[in-house]
């Protein structure tokens, strides 16, 4: 089942923190839940789940609230005694991500009115003075919408296949998949689960094969009784790394899951940070692409330099 949208998993595991530090008991905290489509028939399905006696990490993950790897989270939670703050930690989580992609989509839009607009009235002069009929002018609308399309479908086809060499994008994708690891791992030792147990989990994050194979050699040498430290060494994605250092003063001092969410809070305010700056030239680039048309559409049609009829 697909996992929830960020906004919503946000909302899911904060009204979760916040009936657990009420103290109310698991089903009667979940019978006071609400939630929008398309979570609220999960949400039914988790709360029969817990009417049945079944534990919040196991009824999260069967009703498909919860993904894998949240429901392993809130499992050691419940091992160790209270899931609120784990359930707070992933809200935060959560909802920082589901900024970062309403800051994108909020400052898309007002380029794509200004482009849709352009591209309705740039043809109507034509139009008006009977140069073209309905069905060209519904042409010269459509076939810019057509083809924005098709370069975004190849642009997203090539960033899906092939992330790690796309231009600019390629070293942020690394980086992301790395965060995804050590974050995803210290709020599972954070949690309270063991490090071998917790490993598997954290390498299901990652998306890109070539790293996820990496971290799983890794994960065989800590198996071996290496230190973490030493194993994420052998990691070619780490080298020059700060990770490294705040691997071995965790592993040294006690306190690894606290180095790691550190350098997984730094990771995250630098692929903020890029995708802020993306959200930035986006528009302009939008703006730049919809002036050119215009300048485009307004000297092949005549409108600055007249031609001279051919019958003089």
């Amino acid at each position: 089942m697909k996992p929830l949208p960020f906004g919503l998993r946000a909302e899911l595991f904060l009204q979760l923190s916040r009936l657990e530090q009420a103290g109310l008991p698991y089903d009667r905290a979940l019978a006071a839940m609400a939630l929008p489509p398309p979570a609220a028939p999960r949400l039914k399905a988790m709360q029969a789940l817990s009417a049945r006696g079944i534990d919040a990490a196991k009824a999260g993950e069967q009703s498909g609230l919860f993904t894998g790897l949240e429901a392993r989270l809130v499992r050691a939670a419940l091992n160790a005694g209270s899931p609120a703050p784990t359930y707070q930690r992933l809200a935060e989580h959560y909802s920082q991500r589901a900024r970062q992609g309403a800051v994108m989509k909020s400052r898309l839009m007002l380029p794509a009115f200004v482009l849709a607009i352009a591209l309705l009235v740039q043809p109507l002069p034509a139009l008006v003075s009977g140069t073209i009929g309905m069905k060209g002018y519904a042409w010269q609308v459509i076939w810019p919408v057509l083809l924005i399309a098709a370069l975004v479908a190849v642009m997203r086809w090539v960033v899906m296949s092939f992330p790690q060499r796309v231009p600019i994008y390629g070293p942020i994708f690394v980086r992301t998949n790395l965060r995804d690891f050590f974050e995803s791992l210290a709020l599972m030792l954070e949690a309270g689960v063991p490090l071998i147990e917790a490993l598997p989990a954290a390498i299901d994050t990652v998306a890109a094969r070539d790293i996820r194979g990496e971290l799983t050699r890794a994960r065989r040498q800590i198996e071996q009784q290496r230190t973490f430290a030493a194993a994420m060494e052998g990691v070619s994605y780490l080298r020059g790394s700060r990770v490294l250092a705040f691997a071995h003063t965790g592993e040294e001092s006690g306190k690894l899951p606290e180095m790691l969410m550190r350098h997984a809070a730094m990771e995250s305010e630098d692929i903020g940070h890029f995708y802020e700056q993306v959200a930035a030239w986006l528009p302009r680039i939008v703006y730049s692409l919809v002036a050119i048309k215009i300048i485009v559409g307004i000297f092949s049609s005549g409108g600055v330099m007249p031609r001279v009829p051919k019958d003089l």
